[in-house]
């Protein structure tokens, strides 16, 4: 696997780690499930006027009829994804941190990281060999070490209602993987909208009231770049790498969280910061270093997203098309068996008889 192959997955994490010191200095004036809501209603405002723009620039005669619609057959994959994600998840994380340490928090949202993999990995079969594992496991050792606060960790009864929130999104990941194939920045929009106008309204009947327009604002903003750039990106990862190794990649958003923070409040890092940095390189070295190649079979498929014409996409075109690539439409793979180095993409979501 090159860098490039993992460059949305890191871009995603980045992103997402940046969010969190900045939403931390909004913290102060709104309260926690209503910030929430405000993140992803930044989200889905951000990415639909995006959406807007795009289409309004869009190239005559550029062919993308399906671009912006999620086929009926897929909905329930991605309402469901709303609602374990973007409503379940957030409410039980702020019931969790009413009864607990941030420090236990901080600890136990690392495994979120390791039920998305043993969900990937256990209900939907995705591949996964020796340096998969080892660099999941080393990477979420040291989200484990860079959230590690000696004499600040308290186990209580909100533990296991934060543990039910990262239960939570990693089946949201799972569920997200299945409608990868649509549009990403159109996923991500409709998950940002449903999960913001969601826990806004809870945060408001349950007596929050709405922040001033400065901090307002600034919600938005911050939900757009941090949430919605990041979930764009985390659905293209999805679509190229699979669930878990983008769930790993994806792990080093703490890292990247913490780092920016020492630029916001300058302070000279702890032997833990570097240790957690060292192992979570290593991590990514193990997950880059992967070659998966074996003779395998691809069964006929139809479905729509953003291709070229490679090895997979060798197809007519029912409509006159001017040779621009990438291009969106819907096309149907015929029966291929053949052998080269792949990862659980659209188009390699296999069964293996034995570990390659």
């Amino acid at each position: 696997m090159s860098i490039r192959s993992a460059a949305p997955a890191l871009a995603a994490a980045l992103l997402f780690g940046a969010s969190t010191p900045f939403a931390k200095l909004l913290l102060g004036n709104v309260t926690p499930l209503l910030l929430a809501g405000l993140l992803y209603l930044g989200s889905g405002l951000g990415l639909c006027l995006l959406l807007a723009l795009r289409q309004l620039r869009k190239k005559e005669g550029e062919h993308t009829p399906d671009a912006l619609r999620i086929p009926r057959a897929e909905l329930p994959w991605l309402l469901s994804a709303i609602v374990f994600g973007g409503v379940l998840g957030p409410a039980l994380l702020m019931l969790g941190l009413t009864q607990t340490s941030g420090a236990s928090a901080s600890l136990l949202l690392n495994v979120e990281g390791v039920l998305t993999a043993l969900i990937a990995w256990w209900v939907f079969k995705e591949n996964a060999d020796r340096h998969i594992v080892l660099g999941m496991v080393v990477i979420v050792l040291a989200g484990l070490l860079l959230s590690w606060q000696p004499g600040a960790v308290r186990f209580s009864s909100g533990a296991l209602l934060i543990v039910g929130a990262c239960l939570c999104w990693a089946v949201d990941n799972n569920l997200t993987r299945k409608v990868s194939t649509n549009d990403a920045m159109l996923v991500a929009g409709l998950k940002g909208l449903l999960a913001g106008v969601s826990n806004t309204a809870l945060a408001l009947l349950n007596g929050a009231a709405l922040p001033s327009m400065t901090t307002l604002g600034g919600s938005l903003v911050v939900g757009f770049i941090g949430y919605g750039l990041s979930l764009t990106l985390f659905v293209v990862a999805l679509r190229t790498l699979g669930t878990a190794r983008t769930g790993a990649y994806f792990s080093v958003a703490p890292l990247f969280g913490v780092a920016i923070s020492l630029a916001l409040w300058p302070d000279v890092p702890g032997p833990l910061f570097w240790t957690a940095a060292a192992l979570m390189a290593v991590g990514i070295w193990l997950h880059v270093r992967e070659r998966h190649e074996h003779e395998h079979s691809h069964e006929p498929l139809e479905h729509s997203h953003r291709h070229s014409h490679d090895e997979h996409h060798q197809h007519a075109h029912a409509f006159a098309w001017n040779a621009t690539e990438p291009h969106t439409h819907a096309h149907r793979h015929e029966v291929l068996t053949h052998k080269h180095p792949h990862y659980p993409d659209i188009h390699h979501r296999h069964g293996h008889a034995h570990p390659h």
